[in-house]
């Protein structure tokens, strides 16, 4: 185990210095000039260069990744160009929220994906397996912009059973997790339903049947436990996807999580608040793989962790 932790650690070490090569170098060749956001319009020739000197974009390529990547080894992860705070300071504000939004929003994904995909294997063929089956890929296309307006305009303005937006209590909560969960879910409930076919043609499967063990216990027990696998591993991306790529969930119901941040750095062209919320996502997909790798063999104890 130790040794699969260590070489798990130098992977995500390495996976985290290329995000931070090729995310930096991207926004080193972006044609928007973030000196001109902070200058701004009527700003001279003069100020906007006294500007780029003193933030050192006037510097090479490497010099500036260098002093970036000094600064990263030590914890920096630098200093907002306009909000003229420190990113690391900006980002834990809007962690919680993020991290309260991702729960709830895998939770609500789970109980409705695993739910259709579940009945969907074992009614295979009938009408509420294609009827399941087409709810997912209406959920899967659906534009978050639209499942998040259709909720708010059904559930907060003609019933008034939830608040518009903000941020705070649990009926802020959820419309966001419910609109990620209905458009998470059909991920889910295909890949539940392609593994669960699987693990049912398997002999124990055939074998548990022949006991005499109710089909409940069969699923259960059996099943499930094996039928899961993939969907641990789809967690484990999902986190990291939840970290900075809530977007749209988070502008339509004023959500003040790392997305909206992230959102309006890039309108503003600040770069280290992008490179922050970018490496913070990167950081999030590695160690909730890592955590989805650990906790698979508890499930499953023929795998082994080498």
């Amino acid at each position: 185990m130790a040794v699969y932790l260590a070489r798990r650690l130098i992977q995500a070490a390495l996976i985290l210095l290329g995000v931070s090569f090729i995310t930096f170098f991207l926004l080193y060749v972006l044609p928007a000039d973030p000196v001109r956001q902070i200058a701004g319009r009527s700003a001279t020739p003069q100020t906007v260069q006294n500007i780029r000197e003193q933030l050192g974009l006037d510097q090479p390529f490497l010099v500036q990744y260098g002093r970036y990547l000094a600064g990263l080894v030590q914890g920096d992860l630098g200093r907002s160009y306009l909000q003229r705070s420190e990113v690391s300071a900006l980002i834990a504000a809007r962690l919680p929220a993020t991290l309260q939004l991702m729960a709830a929003g895998i939770f609500c994904e789970l109980l409705l994906g695993l739910g259709m995909g579940i009945i969907a294997a074992l009614r295979r063929g009938r009408v509420a397996d294609q009827a399941l089956m087409i709810s997912s890929f209406v959920a899967v296309s659906a534009p978050q912009f639209v499942v998040g307006l259709l909720l708010l305009y059904v559930f907060a303005v003609q019933l008034r059973w939830f608040p518009i937006g903000g941020y705070g209590t649990l009926a802020h909560l959820v419309l966001p997790a419910v609109s990620l969960g209905i458009m998470g879910s059909g991920w889910y409930s295909r890949m539940m339903r392609s593994s669960m076919i699987e693990v049912l043609r398997q002999d124990y499967i055939r074998t548990a049947r022949a006991k005499g063990l109710s089909r409940g216990r069969v699923v259960l027990r059996h099943a499930l436990p094996n039928a899961i696998l993939p969907i641990i591993a789809m967690i484990g991306i999902d986190i990291g996807i939840f970290m900075g790529g809530l977007v749209v969930v988070e502008s339509v119901f004023g959500w003040p999580g790392i997305g909206q941040l992230a959102w309006q750095a890039i309108q503003r062209v600040d770069i280290p608040i992008i490179m922050g919320v970018t490496l913070v996502s990167a950081l999030a997909i590695v160690l909730g793989n890592l955590l989805a790798d650990l906790v698979t063999p508890f499930i499953d104890p023929r795998i082994k962790l080498r």
